[in-house]
């Protein structure tokens, strides 16, 4: 007897597939009952780096670990039935060389079942995508603010602004979907160049403060849900859960100190004889 969902879900291909398309709706979960709830809307889901911002409150992306990753991979595997779930590659997983890539990327597949990974980074991990690539392994790159490379940067400002610096960020772009990326993120790049890079390579290019040009936007939920005290520009809040979550803890603690709840439906009576 099959004990295999009935239910399809979708892969790096039918990604791949959608370039100038139908846009691609992309979310962060961290969660499995988040998942859940993304799962019924979204063509993926991103299990992103950002956790380390968001679940366990640290400055940069970059203290996160490989363990940490496969960890909630697993939850948003569990959570989640149709959508392809891409996993990241966290700060010092892969950037070694591409035999350190392969290693950790396996252990993402195996150990999560995920669809694909992703990492950041264009030119320089040209080689690595490809290795990864032609050896299994789907590839999602990510472009433009890469936030694992914080202290290189040194802040976390938008790229592009100045058409002058164009040609760097265009070369990542081609040198990604050329190594064999299914898809790419475009990050916080003025919206002239995130355009002209949709129009110019040929596989889905996913924005994040870009472009609504690109393919496909990928947004952080909590973001979008207002849980977080501080988003960039390019969030708009589709909720503001943050102050009504507040809300009803206060009631809770209002409660409990006046002895409110639990009430008599919410205790358990002796069984009657």
């Amino acid at each position: 007897m099959s004990v295999q969902s009935n239910i399809r879900r979708k892969t790096a291909p039918d990604l791949r597939a959608r370039k100038n398309g139908e846009p691609i709706v992309m979310l962060t979960s961290y969660h499995a009952h988040t998942a859940a709830l993304v799962d019924k809307h979204c063509d993926a889901i991103l299990v992103g780096d950002s956790l380390g911002n968001v679940m366990h409150g640290f400055e940069t992306t970059v203290p996160v670990t490989l363990d940490m990753m496969i960890l909630q991979g697993r939850a948003v595997m569990r959570g989640s039935q149709a959508a392809l779930v891409v996993v990241d590659m966290p700060f010092g997983s892969y950037e070694g060389s591409k035999e350190q890539a392969f290693a950790s990327a396996v252990r993402i597949m195996k150990e999560t079942l995920c669809g694909a990974v992703k990492l950041e980074g264009g030119v320089r991990m040209a080689e690595t995508v490809a290795f990864l690539s032609g050896r299994g392994i789907p590839v999602m790159g990510h472009i433009g603010l890469t936030p694992q490379s914080i202290n290189t940067l040194g802040s976390f400002r938008a790229q592009g602004r100045d058409e002058a610096n164009w040609a760097p960020i265009e070369a990542d772009a081609r040198a990604i979907a050329e190594a064999g990326a299914f898809s790419i993120v475009v990050e916080a790049v003025a919206e002239p160049l995130a355009r002209k890079i949709t129009q110019s390579i040929a596989v889905p290019t996913i924005g994040i403060g870009a472009s609504a040009a690109c393919d496909g936007q990928v947004l952080v939920l909590e973001d979008m849900l207002g849980l977080s005290p501080r988003a960039p520009k390019f969030v708009r809040r589709y909720g503001n859960l943050g102050p009504m979550i507040e809300e009803a803890i206060a009631g809770y603690a209002r409660d409990v100190k006046s002895r409110a709840f639990p009430g008599p439906e919410h205790v358990y009576d002796m069984k009657k004889s």
